[in-house]
């Protein structure tokens, strides 16, 4: 299952926790009880909603103590400002902005104490602190302290970590394999926090979005929170440009912010992609292509072994062809999985001379197979017996061979295991 985050409104914790429980409404049962876990005082609600123009849900979080009634206007957009602030205090101290409920003033391993403490499944526990952990180590980035000095103002309020707490369970309990989000609206203007104001996007947004598409779609604002943009990062870390795949459309859902944008849907929306469905032995791709002209063949070649060892890459290959001047040149292309190639471009800059690089992303088709190990003549040979339109074929290891002199008998092994493999039942084998 793959899961496409298309940012309409913008992204934040409460957006994103109401758009997947509008798609997956059994589980919020037990996103209540992971909050419940880490505050008992603390209750959360699902409401529908609708806008005028497109119908969906609201993440509701109550004050601890009280009941969840209909979701409070959060002064930020799109659903607060989450903008955590490093400074050492010998006091706790909150403010009411005028909702109902103060912002707290928590430091960082307050937090993670609370959360390594409460009755949390261990999955959604190491979700939460991930998430919390991206979040930290920007504000400590952006005001040049260590990631223990860091304490959160908006972000250690009881609302914002219940949004996390509840987009940590919907992660660990929904096990994606991958995740996707469109062009981010990035807003315009200065958001209002408690120690003034500040450009949007917040500094810590900014540095959580490295590497992610955004837009500019003229509607001013706060349209990423910093959470928003900590659970992205979370998700989409090792490949933030990875667009929409293709396939089955299954389950959508719509979260709204509590901030109404004139003429805009204020929401987050998930679709659902079964990917396996929609491509039967079908597989993405990631293709890694360069030339060398200035490294030795000794040293290229220890290089590319290297290389084919790697986590994720699936083949290396190369080939000569002629570059500027006339000169002989290795043309490299490599095969690798589209969730390892950001590790594979950094082993390819490592192992080899290169300087630049070209790569895309592909579609491949597969065939069944099934490795088999046969018995001839008292010694193991592995055989891959493969599936294809035309009947079933079969292909021997050949360095399970190699020890055998002359080219006959070596030709003789092979066709005999193969004829084994494909004949003689596994149990007899």
């Amino acid at each position: 299952m793959h899961i496409h985050l298309d940012a309409l409104g913008g992204v934040a914790g409460d957006m994103f926790a109401a758009a997947l429980l509008d798609a997956f409404p059994e589980h919020q049962a037990g996103v209540s009880a992971s909050i419940r876990a880490v505050d008992g005082r603390i209750a959360c609600a699902v409401r529908a909603h609708n806008d005028g123009i497109l119908s969906g849900a609201r993440f509701a979080v109550s004050a601890p103590g009280a009941e969840p009634g209909p979701a409070p206007h959060r002064h930020d957009h799109p659903a607060r400002h989450d903008h955590p602030h490093p400074h050492d205090h010998a006091h706790d101290h909150a403010h009411d902005d005028g909702h109902g409920h103060g912002h707290g003033h928590r430091p960082w391993s307050e937090i993670r104490a609370a959360l390594e403490a409460a009755d949390l499944a261990p999955a959604v526990r190491a979700q939460a602190l991930a998430i919390f952990g991206h979040l930290a180590a920007a504000e400590a980035r952006v005001h040049g302290i260590a990631v223990e000095a860091v304490a959160f103002h908006e972000v250690g309020a009881f609302d914002s970590i219940a949004d996390i707490v509840a987009a940590a369970h919907l992660i660990a309990a929904l096990g994606v394999r991958s995740w996707s989000v469109s062009a981010l609206p990035l807003g315009s203007g200065r958001v209002r926090t408690q120690h003034g104001p500040l450009p949007v996007p917040a500094p810590a947004t900014t540095l959580l979005l490295e590497g992610f598409s955004t837009l500019d779609d003229g509607v001013p604002g706060e349209r990423v929170t910093p959470t928003g943009a900590a659970i992205l990062r979370h998700l989409c870390g090792e490949d933030p440009g990875r667009g929409r795949p293709r396939g089955i459309l299954g389950r959508t859902g719509i979260g709204f912010g509590t901030k109404v944008v004139p003429g805009l849907s204020n929401c987050l929306r998930v679709l659902v992609l079964d990917e396996a469905a929609a491509r039967p032995g079908r597989r993405d791709l990631a293709v890694i292509a360069f030339e060398i002209d200035d490294q030795s063949g000794e040293d290229l070649a220890m290089g590319l072994d290297r290389l084919r060892g790697e986590p994720g890459i699936l083949d290396v290959v190369q080939a000569p062809v002629l570059g500027k001047k006339g000169r002989m040149m290795a043309r490299i292309q490599i095969l690798v999985r589209p969730e390892s190639l950001e590790a594979a471009i950094a082993a390819c800059f490592r192992e080899t001379t290169t300087i630049g690089l070209r790569y895309h992303r592909v579609e491949g088709a597969v065939l069944d197979r099934e490795a088999r190990t046969v018995d001839h003549a008292g010694r193991p040979v592995r055989v891959k017996v493969v599936d294809r339109p035309g009947g079933r074929t079969a292909k021997a290891e050949a360095d399970d061979a190699r020890d055998h002199a002359g080219h006959a008998a070596r030709a003789r092994l092979r066709r005999e295991a193969e004829r084994l493999a494909l004949t003689v039942p596994e149990e007899e084998r």
